[in-house]
C-alpha cells in the first residue's frame, strides 16, 4: 500500500478512514485553479489512455477563498489550498493514494523558488508516485483557449492581471503579473482603486462630481466620502477593490465620464501590456500582420453591467495586430487542458497540467 503523508493538517484528511480505494479504475486527477479572489479545484477520473476526445468525467468540485501567496501570505493559501484539495477528495470518495497527479495553477506564482516552494509543500501531503506540477495561472488559461497548444499570448483580468506569450519555437514572455504593489494596471483592483480616487476627488473639490459617489457609497454600505477612508485602510485584501469594478460599468454605460475615463484608461494598460509582449516574442511577425491567438480570460473581460470591456479591448488590440485571432473561452470543461494534462501524465513531463475555471458554464470558446 501506497504510504500516505501526514500533513500538518491531519483533521482535514480524516475521511480517509471511512474510504477505500483499490480498483485500477478508480484512479483520479486533481487540478486547482487558485486567484486572488476564489480558488476552484476539480476531480476527474483519470483515462485509460492518452488518445482521446472528449473530457474525463468530473467526479467533484469545490471552490473556496483566495489562494494568491502575494495577497494572503503563504500560510493562508496553503491552508486554502489544502482544504480544497481535501474537500475535493472527500466529494469523489478517494484516498490521497487514488491520485494520479496534482497540478496546481496559482496567480502569484511566477519564479522558480516560488513553484518549489509549492512543490515542497505537495509533496508532504500526497504519496510519493503521484506526479506534481505548480505553474502560473496564465500557462494554464493559454492552454484552456488553444486546445492546449503553449503558442500565443493570454491575457489574464480578473482581481490582478498578467499578460503572458508562448513563441512558435518555445520563448516565452510575461507583462505585469506582479501584484497591485508594483503596478497591474487594468486589473480589478486598479480599476476599483481608480474609481475611490474619483469619488475621493469629486468630494474635496479636486474633481468633478460623479454617480460613482453615490453608486460605490451605496455599495459599501457607507454615508459618507470620508468613511472610504477607513474602510480601505482597514483590510487590504485585494478582492473586495476589484468587487467595485461592476458599479464602474453600470455608471460607465449610463454615460457617466469619470466611470469612462477609468475603464478607457484600463484598456489602454491592457493594450500597451498585450502590445510589449507580443512585440518581444514577434508574435505579429516583422510586418504586424502575422496571425496569432489571443486568449482573454477574467472577470473584468466579461460583458456584464453594460459596458463591454472586452470587446473596447479586442478592437485597440487590432488597431496594432490587424489579424490577431481573439478567443474567450468559458467555463470549467475545456478539451485543451484536458487533452495537456494527460498529456503531461503519461510523458512524466512537468509541462501544463491546469485545471482552469473562469465562469461557472460550460460552453465552448467564442470570438467576441
Amino acid at each position: 500500500m501506497t504510504d500516505i503523508k501526514r500533513s500538518r493538517n491531519t483533521e482535514l484528511w480524516d475521511f480517509e478512514k471511512e474510504v477505500t480505494t483499490n480498483a485500477s479504475e478508480s484512479k483520479v486527477i486533481v487540478g486547482v485553479d487558485g486567484g486572488a479572489t476564489s480558488t476552484v479545484c476539480v476531480c476527474v477520473a483519470a483515462p485509460h489512455t492518452a488518445y482521446f476526445h472528449e473530457p474525463p468525467p468530473v467526479l467533484a468540485r469545490a471552490e473556496s477563498s483566495a489562494s494568491n501567496r502575494n495577497s494572503v501570505g503563504d500560510a493562508v493559501a496553503k491552508l486554502v489550498l489544502e482544504r480544497v484539495l481535501s474537500n475535493v477528495l472527500e466529494k469523489a470518495r478517494r484516498c490521497r493514494s487514488a491520485v494520479q497527479a496534482v497540478c496546481l495553477a496559482l496567480s502569484g506564482v511566477s519564479s522558480a523558488d516560488d513553484k518549489q516552494c509549492f512543490l515542497e509543500w505537495l509533496r508532504g501531503i500526497f504519496p510519493a508516485n503521484v506526479k506534481l506540477s505548480v505553474h502560473n495561472d496564465s500557462l494554464a488559461a493559454l492552454a484552456s483557449g488553444t486546445l492546449g497548444k503553449l503558442y500565443g499570448c493570454v491575457l489574464v483580468a480578473g482581481t490582478g492581471m498578467i499578460v503572458f506569450g508562448v513563441s512558435e519555437d518555445g520563448k516565452t514572455a510575461q507583462a505585469a503579473g506582479v501584484g497591485p504593489l508594483l503596478g497591474e494596471s487594468g486589473s480589478g483592483y486598479s480599476i476599483g482603486q481608480h474609481a475611490l480616487a474619483v469619488v475621493m476627488r469629486a468630494h474635496d473639490g479636486r474633481g468633478p462630481s460623479t454617480s460613482l459617489s453615490k453608486a460605490i457609497l451605496q455599495k459599501l454600505e457607507l454615508s459618507s466620502p470620508e468613511e472610504i477612508i477607513g474602510w480601505m485602510y482597514k483590510d487590504y485584501s485585494w478582492a473586495r477593490v476589484a468587487a467595485i469594478v461592476p458599479i464602474v460599468k453600470a455608471c460607465a454605460s449610463m454615460g457617466d465620464p469619470e466611470a469612462v475615463k477609468v475603464l478607457e484608461n484600463a484598456v489602454e494598460e491592457l493594450a500597451g501590456s498585450v502590445k510589449a509582449v507580443v512585440e518581444r516574442l514577434n508574435l505579429a511577425g516583422e510586418d504586424g500582420q502575422k496571425s496569432f491567438p489571443l486568449v482573454v480570460v477574467g472577470g473584468v473581460l466579461e460583458n456584464d453591467h453594460g459596458w463591454d470591456l472586452c470587446s473596447q479591448l479586442v478592437y485597440r488590440i487590432k488597431e496594432f495586430c490587424p489579424n490577431v485571432q481573439p478567443i474567450q473561452p468559458k467555463g470549467l470543461y475545456q478539451k485543451g487542458k484536458w487533452m495537456k494534462l494527460w498529456q503531461w501524465i503519461v510523458k512524466h513531463q512537468l509541462e501544463i497540467a491546469a485545471i482552469q475555471e473562469h465562469n461557472k458554464h460550460d460552453c465552448e470558446g467564442s470570438y467576441p
